[in-house]
């Protein structure tokens, strides 16, 4: 093998960095500023509310979609974030996990419905969705930070790409395990694909798309460590910082919030499914 030229398959990839590098101006600033005042439009709708209010709305969420028992544990856990001081930090968390997990759904649906429409889409996208989702996030970081800088921007972009996959897979998966008779029925009655698409296909894979969105929101989550490595503020930057400081006591209480919050709109979002489910 060592006869074997290398590919230079990094030289390429610096290439292409370096030619959308200098036009990075007019191709990213406008992206920057939609994801920086999505960031900032949720933080601070978020830090308007009160915190008890606000722990009572999730509560009451928790409440309808998944019972008592998701009611009191949501109310205990955010109630006990408070008590530990880490309020402020969880909001503006909430607000990077609510604009992410956003603009994952806004593109991994359509995404999901051309993957279901055309086998030949879906055989180009799941190499890129496989790659995505299975690329080290520390690796892409890398041209997240030289096309965005440091800060929350690229700690976004970061989620949303590790993000994406699970809502694509899953919506594809849920329009493809609709019934063929209830697609040639509505094709019998004149349907339009957009017709047949909005009140056949998607009521029926709601449930499916469900599960994908509840997977988005679990992995952007799951993100706010690394992000916050590159600026990202919430908890992941307390954690990083005990991380930095080998404070174990601070990193514990961070750590459980993050826990607590992920478990809290894992909850919500598995049993608004499972609601869905019902309905059906």
């Amino acid at each position: 093998m060592d006869s074997v030229p290398k590919l230079p398959i990094g030289e390429w990839v610096e290439r292409i960095v370096e030619a959308l590098g200098q036009h990075k101006g007019i191709l990213f600033d406008p992206i920057a500023i939609i994801i920086s005042g999505m960031v900032t439009y949720f933080t601070e709708v978020l830090a308007a509310i009160p915190s008890v209010i606000l722990i009572l709305l999730f509560g009451a969420l928790a409440w309808v979609f998944g019972g008592r028992s998701s009611m009191f544990f949501t109310l205990l856990g955010l109630f006990l974030i408070a008590n530990l001081g880490y309020w402020d930090e969880t909001v503006e968390t909430l607000g990077l996990v609510i604009a992410s997990a956003l603009l994952s759904i806004t593109v991994g649906i359509p995404a999901g419905i051309a993957c279901a429409r055309s086998d030949t889409f879906t055989k180009l996208v799941m190499p890129l969705l496989d790659l995505m989702q299975t690329m080290p996030a520390f690796v892409y970081l890398i041209p997240a930070i030289f096309f965005f800088g440091l800060g929350e921007v690229p700690g976004v972009i970061a989620s949303v790409i590790f993000a994406l996959p699970p809502i694509v897979r899953f919506t594809n998966l849920g329009i493809r395990q609709v019934p063929p008779e209830l697609a040639e029925a509505a094709d019998a009655f004149g349907s339009s694909r957009w017709q047949k698409l909005m009140k056949v296909q998607l009521p029926l894979a709601k449930t499916t798309i469900m599960a994908g969105v509840n997977q988005c929101i679990m992995l952007a989550l799951s993100m706010v460590v690394i992000a916050a490595m590159i600026g990202a503020k919430g908890l992941g930057a307390d954690v990083y910082r005990a991380v930095s400081q080998v404070d174990i006591g601070k990193g514990f209480e961070a750590g459980l919030s993050i826990v607590i919050i992920a478990i809290v709109l894992d909850r919500i979002s598995q049993h608004a499914k499972q609601k869905e489910r019902k309905a059906l």
